[in-house]
């Protein structure tokens, strides 16, 4: 009789056991519950770590080009890149596009650089980067035009011309190289506008790469009206020797 009960004791407490370790069809659905606020909470977050991510490596390539454009000076007599426009035929590429200048470059981001192997000279975030064989960048017209020709420059028209015959700027030259913009994104690829339309645009945020070397993110509405009354780096007013950042 005794053993029979302890056999019965030992049975209900393993089910008790099971019972206790189990979970029931409500605290699953709590857990599950849980679980969803939490990733509807902490999405917004990743997305936004994730976009400025992109933006950081944006303006690291932004950083690499810049080292390349100095080892290009060094390489000749602090003379920008220069040559006339446009620079390649069927189809027709102008210098201050990212297509244009990238072969000036090439040298110093380890050669080979193209559609298929853009190097440092297309954006993470670039939605169009297949558009312009993977070249994001543009390079401002200021820096192999002199400021006489840039301030005859009057539409942005002007600047698929090739009127005007390239004069070779030096280093040298840049009167205020923290406010002047060399290279910059082309498009407003880490905030979205209605209508992209590049540096002819008061819409959208861009990096820019100063001729100082500094990298900073601002808005179109940062930057001075051009020549054409647009935020348009190519046609500073003064040219090589004016200045883009409002102040």
């Amino acid at each position: 009789m005794v053993h029979i009960r302890k056999d019965i004791s030992l049975s209900f407490d393993r089910k008790l056991v099971k019972r206790h370790l189990g979970f029931t069809l409500v605290e699953l659905l709590v857990v599950i519950a849980i679980i969803a606020l939490l990733l509807a909470i902490l999405m917004p977050s990743l997305v936004k770590a994730k976009a400025l991510t992109k933006r950081l490596r944006c303006a690291h390539n932004l950083k690499q080009i810049n080292l390349a454009v100095n080892l290009y000076l060094n390489a000749n007599d602090n003379t920008y890149p220069c040559a006339q426009d446009p620079v390649s035929t069927s189809p027709f590429y102008w210098l201050w596009m990212g297509r244009g200048f990238r072969s000036f470059l090439e040298p110093h981001l380890g050669g080979n650089i193209d559609a298929n192997s853009p190097s440092v000279l297309v954006c993470p975030s670039d939605t169009q980067k297949e558009k312009y064989e993977a070249t994001s960048y543009a390079y401002s017209m200021a820096f192999y035009h002199s400021p006489q020709q840039i301030d005859n420059t009057n539409s942005t028209a002007d600047t698929y011309s090739n009127s005007q015959p390239s004069i070779p700027q030096r280093s040298f030259a840049v009167a205020h190289p923290s406010d002047k913009i060399l290279i910059g994104e082309w498009f407003s690829n880490h905030a979205r506008v209605d209508e992209e339309k590049g540096w002819w645009n008061w819409q959208g945020c861009r990096n820019y790469l100063f001729a100082d070397g500094q990298v900073d993110y601002l808005e179109a509405e940062e930057i001075l009206p051009a020549r054409d009354n647009l935020p348009n780096p190519n046609l500073t007013i003064n040219g090589i020797k004016g200045i883009d950042r409002s102040q």
